[in-house]
């Protein structure tokens, strides 16, 4: 009757959200302070500490240095410096957009950021050289969400903590997230690849011929933020990476020990303000406090739903009730579903990423499939209009005819290839692993 409750709190959170326009995670609090405090006798105090304390940290601070980049047009200008270099070769425009768009999400902009600066930039792209809509929303679209799973990016580094958090080792999630970003990288280039061959759109933008300005040139800050912060993603990266290497190295492991991706960002926020390049004030409010408050907010309710016992009875169900090598494949098609209204990040992978250890355990599959599986599906479906990824794209066309256009060409084609893709590869990953 408990685990009814909080499972029936966590849709109408999610429904109440979509329906209101208002952060999920907020509906989600209210929802696990009544459920913990009244029905399961949970002092206020202890539903206060339910809140995910480290990954709003690591979300704050990471977040924080990579919004010098924004606020002073650093990944802009990259983003024009990119798209620039392929103006000879028309064809490979596509290409062009989903790398730049993976490469400036890597770099620590986050998938919504990208989006909103990249999709306009690429729409205008598609009405000057005739380059298909579909597939310039789908190369921008995805390559934005690829990038961002970088393990050092947004949401590599949301994934890794979800993971953490729900008993999955460091090590083991810092691998677990290459997976997921390799995977999520290769799909979606299979897919604009098989467009391109197989609709003529290839030999038509060929043919195209288009201008676009050469941008201007990187000014001194802005080549001090981007140095910056390659040199961030290297420390990040290198400790961890030599030590899967070299396990036994006991100066790479004390080193790696003390390495923490919060902590190290805060430190290079404070050199990027002692170097004034941006302004503190600005990079505050460039923030992502509504996915924040979202991912928190949820995962409060989520936390009260493993009290409750609510996710080791879900793992149970699903175990006795799901042939184990479909498993991961349903995993995916449901997170599939929850993306065409809800948020990957906000709410997909914490409501899901807990149950994934006691399904993986029981039914002996490897953690890391389960995870792909989810983040793959969820994100194929995140171009519908529906959806956060897909709104965002409407937004950004140049005329309403354009929207007018693109509407049922997301929600018919792009939404419905996306996810036919992801169960193709799911099933392959399954089978093949």
């Amino acid at each position: 009757m408990m685990s009814l409750l909080v499972v029936t709190a966590i849709a109408v959170a999610i429904v109440l959200g979509y329906k209101t326009r208002i952060n999920i995670g907020l509906f989600a609090i209210a929802f696990a302070y009544l459920i913990g405090s009244f029905v399961m006798g949970m002092s206020p105090s202890e539903v206060i500490n339910l809140w995910p304390l480290k990954i709003f940290f690591i979300i704050f601070s990471v977040c924080l240095f990579y919004s010098f980049a924004i606020v002073n047009g650093t990944l802009e200008k990259l983003s024009e410096h990119l798209l620039y270099s392929c103006r000879k070769v028309p064809y490979l425009l596509p290409y062009a957009v989903f790398v730049t768009a993976a490469l400036i999400a890597a770099l620590g902009a986050g998938y919504y950021t990208v989006l909103a600066f990249m999709a306009p930039i690429t729409l205008l792209l598609c009405e000057r050289t005739g380059m298909s809509l579909i597939v310039g929303a789908m190369a921008v679209n995805y390559g934005a969400l690829g990038g961002a799973n970088f393990v050092s990016s947004q949401s590599g580094i949301i994934f890794r903590s979800l993971m953490v958090n729900a008993g999955i080792p460091e090590e083991t999630a810092f691998i677990n997230s290459f997976g997921i970003f390799a995977s999520t990288i290769v799909i979606p280039l299979l897919v604009i690849t098989g467009f391109l061959l197989f609709s003529g759109h290839k030999q038509s933008m060929r043919e195209a011929a288009f201008n676009i300005s050469a941008p201007t040139p990187f000014t001194k800050d802005q080549k001090t933020t981007l140095w910056l912060t390659l040199l961030m993603m290297g420390l990040v990266l290198l400790a961890p990476i030599a030590h899967l290497v070299f396990p036994q190295n006991d100066t790479i492991s004390f080193i790696n020990s003390k390495m923490d991706i919060g902590l190290i960002a805060s430190v290079f926020s404070v050199i990027a303000l002692l170097l004034k390049l941006g302004d503190e004030r600005k990079v505050m409010a460039t923030l992502p406090w509504s996915t924040i408050i979202m991912i928190c907010g949820v995962g409060m309710l989520i936390s009260v739903a493993i009290k409750a016992g609510t996710v080791d009875l879900l793992a149970s169900w699903i175990s006795a009730n799901i042939p184990a090598v479909l498993v991961p494949v349903a995993f995916g098609v449901v997170a599939a579903l929850m993306s065409l209204f809800s948020s990957t990040l906000g709410v997909v992978t914490p409501a899901l990423f807990p149950i994934v250890p006691a399904i993986a355990a029981n039914l002996s599959i490897d953690p890391m499939i389960i995870f792909i599986c989810i983040v793959a599906g969820a994100q194929a479906t995140s171009i519908s209009p529906f959806s956060s990824g897909g709104s965002l794209l409407l937004g950004s066309c140049p005329t309403e005819q354009s929207r007018s256009a693109l509407f049922p060409k997301l929600l018919f084609k792009a939404a419905p290839l996306g996810f036919i893709a992801a169960l193709v590869f799911n099933f392959v990953l399954t089978f093949c692993l």
